[in-house]
């Protein structure tokens, strides 16, 4: 069985508070998640890992084109 883990855990392990996680929900940027019920939220903790990975970059700007 895949470890489950509450908003608290996901913030501690990524830094973005549990508040962020709640909007990132709505927005659904955030790490793919289940809704146990109304209340009870949980993370995939190999979600949360791909949720990082895919945020890897290597530069911040948009590439420009060569004129």
């Amino acid at each position: 069985m895949d470890v489950l883990l509450t908003p608290k855990a996901v913030s501690e392990i990524t830094g973005v508070s549990v508040p962020a996680l709640a909007q990132m929900r709505y927005r659904g940027t955030g790490p793919v998640y289940r809704a146990l019920s109304a209340r009870t939220i949980r993370y995939r903790e190999a979600d949360v890992q791909a949720w990082i990975d895919a945020s890897a970059r290597t530069q911040t700007g948009e590439l420009q084109e060569a004129v």
